[in-house]
């Protein structure tokens, strides 16, 4: 039969729909068969991805590493595999043992403001110009991103509230660390860094993530609003 005989996955149960399930509950939920199901996209007129997936495992006594081993051709052989669902199979599967080897990256906790400086210092120390950074952690205060929110200067209008939450929002974090750049060299905070420092604040306590400090970073020092009291 065609490869591309199949039940679409708008057909599916429920209970059958991997990608929907990993959309709404999280891909920890899924189990191995729904997650080559995604891989493979569809399976054929009589049995879905799902199933066909399971077929699979079940021939390799549902062990990932040895699935891994199969060639193209050994997973060609089941009916509904073609070329392309069997090269998407082993490429993941290659993703993720290569990912094993790999050592596991060591996020980075924040113990002090002199951690934060000594991670933004090489990003805007010695800049000419004036940008604004966010540091976003997780409930440990480790480090799980940072990103540039402004460039050029540092006003109320510049700073756009809702896409800092935004982004907290999406990744997770609990907390997050103001930083911005004075090429001037002074560590005197601006009238518009206190301004905007408790507008973020005030909206941070609001959605329960913490502004945990706010740094202004020269090329060889920092002023940090917590160490000084403003906060």
């Amino acid at each position: 039969m065609p490869e591309n005989s199949f039940f679409p996955i708008t057909n599916w149960s429920e209970d059958d729909k991997p990608r929907e399930k990993l959309m709404l509950k999280g891909k920890s939920i899924l189990s191995d068969a729904e997650l080559i199901a995604i891989l493979i996209g569809s399976g054929s007129r009589n049995e879905s991805a799902v199933d066909l997936s399971k077929r699979i495992l079940g021939s390799v006594n549902n062990n990932l590493n040895a699935l891994g081993k199969l060639s193209i051709s050994q997973l060609t052989n089941f009916k509904g595999i073609g070329e392309a669902k069997a090269i998407s199979i082993i490429a993941a599967l290659e993703l993720g043992r290569r990912r094993r080897s790999e050592d596991a990256v060591e996020l980075t906790k924040i113990t002090s403001s002199k951690t934060i400086f000594e991670i933004m210092q090489p990003i805007i120390g010695e800049l000419p110009h004036e940008e604004f950074w966010v540091v976003y952690l997780n409930n440990s205060n480790k480090v799980i991103s940072k990103s540039q929110l402004s460039k050029g200067g540092i006003t109320g209008t510049l700073v756009d509230v809702r896409l800092v939450f935004k982004t907290a929002l999406e990744m997770g974090a609990t907390g997050l660390i103001l930083c911005h750049n004075h090429p001037s060299g002074t560590l005197i905070p601006s009238n518009a860094d206190k301004q905007i420092t408790r507008k973020l604040k005030l909206a941070g306590d609001s959605l329960e993530i913490k502004v945990l400090d706010h740094l202004i970073v020269t090329e060889a020092s920092y002023f940090s609003f917590v160490d000084e009291g403003i906060f």
